[in-house]
């Protein structure tokens, strides 16, 4: 099981931007991939999840009215876009292959991280 995100960078406020899971070594029909976040100083939070089974699913209001996630099976790719972004959302995001084939925001079932990438909400 391989993840790399890639997409991460400095944003202004108000801005957008999307990040991509290239994903390996299994498929959507063996486990679904989430992205999670960990914030400065605070614990890793799930954000969104995809899964052949759930489909799309974003966990917390800024995720539900400002996150979009979607795959491409022909690329084994699951991007993260994320619109009006805002200085909170300065993090680490994470892409995960989760345990089972269904979502989950819990950290604790996750299968395998990748390695993060920095996204920078500041003017």
């Amino acid at each position: 099981v391989q993840l790399v995100e890639s997409g991460g960078g400095l944003v202004q406020p108000g801005g957008s931007l999307q990040l991509s899971c290239s994903y390996s070594g299994f498929s959507l029909d063996d486990y679904a991939i989430g992205w999670f976040r960990q914030a400065p100083g605070k614990e890793r939070e799930g954000v969104s999840c995809f899964s052949d089974i759930d489909g799309s699913v974003y966990y917390g209001e800024p995720a539900k009215s400002r996150f979009t996630v979607a795959a491409s099976y022909r690329e084994n790719t699951v991007s993260l876009r994320i619109i009006s972004l805002e200085p909170e959302d300065t993090a680490i995001y994470y892409c995960t292959a989760m345990k089972t084939k269904r979502c989950d925001g819990d950290s604790r079932a996750v299968r395998s991280w990748g390695q993060g990438t920095q996204v920078t909400v500041s003017s």
